[in-house]
């Protein structure tokens, strides 16, 4: 099966699952919605309302930015989409089904999120679930700093 094959297949489960979600919950299904749900899980990597709603724009998509903000709302509460607050930033999402857990890394000069994932996190979070008789569902670890890159946007120049 091919990467485009398995893209389609994984667009095509996120979609049965968000059609599930709004019958059980009575929301309408519109085409706005599955647009907002496609973009999202075309494109990589964390964003945010305003590039997700300028990047629906310039599709000619009609959608405002509280059609964004309401479907945004509306995959986070079915689980397709995970919420973000890092920091003094704005929220930043996130698409969720099939992606492994990971963690973040973020600059506090240039405000660059970088995504790591290690195993030893998942067996500390085994752990203390068993240690405290826990049923631990998930975890959000983030790591603030300063990137090293020589491209680091509020880098002091030498």
């Amino acid at each position: 099966m091919t990467s485009t094959e398995t893209n389609a297949q994984a667009l095509d489960e996120v979609k049965n699952i968000f059609i599930a979600y709004l019958e059980r919950k009575a929301l309408r299904k519109t085409p706005e919605r599955f647009a907002i749900l496609e973009e999202i899980y075309t494109r990589g990597g964390h964003f945010d309302v305003e590039s997700l709603y300028i990047s629906m724009k310039n599709k000619n998509y009609r959608v405002s930015r509280a059609t964004v903000y309401n479907t945004l709302d509306i995959l986070v509460d079915c689980n397709l989409v995970v919420k973000h607050q890092f920091g003094d930033n704005l929220a930043q999402y996130e698409k969720s089904y099939g992606y492994k857990q990971h963690d973040h890394l973020i600059c506090t000069d240039c405000r660059q999120v970088i995504e790591f994932c290690d195993p030893r996190i998942q067996n500390i979070q085994n752990m203390v679930g068993d240690l405290l008789q826990f049923d631990i569902m998930h975890h959000s670890l983030i790591f603030y700093g300063k990137c090293q890159r020589e491209q680091c946007d509020n880098r002091p120049k030498a």
